[in-house]
């Protein structure tokens, strides 16, 4: 059975822009291949941010956020290639209930509203 999850990784600051696309594309790829009902529900490019404490004597990093359905054999895969990559400082994977998964959502519609509203009254 698919479960929903979320993940948060943090690429080191030195890369570049196709440098950056590929190492997302890369575990995109990973958790869509899994099978089992794999998908990704919801992708968020945060940008470079400031970290609250160095990490490998950097103190800013890329953050990418995947919402994505897998079974739960994918997550200890997708960890292992965290691990592996160099250009990952940090990770985070999380499951999320039905309480989370209902309050991205609604999160999202906000924002979406919020993004209509801008357009409509510029």
């Amino acid at each position: 059975m698919s479960n929903q999850y979320e993940t948060v990784f943090i690429m080191t600051p030195v890369l570049s822009e196709e440098q950056l696309t590929e190492c997302v594309s890369k575990f995109k790829n990973l958790i869509l291949s899994a099978g089992g009902g794999s998908k990704l529900v919801f992708e968020n490019n945060w940008g470079l941010r400031k970290l609250a404490y160095p990490i490998h004597k950097k103190t800013t990093g890329f953050y990418y956020l995947i919402e994505f359905t897998a079974t739960g054999d994918v997550i200890g895969k997708l960890e292992t290639e965290y691990k592996r990559d160099e250009r990952i400082m940090r990770f985070l994977t999380i499951a999320l209930d039905k309480h989370a998964i209902l309050y991205n959502e609604n999160k999202r519609k906000n924002a979406e509203a919020k993004k209509n509203e801008k357009t409509v009254t510029a």
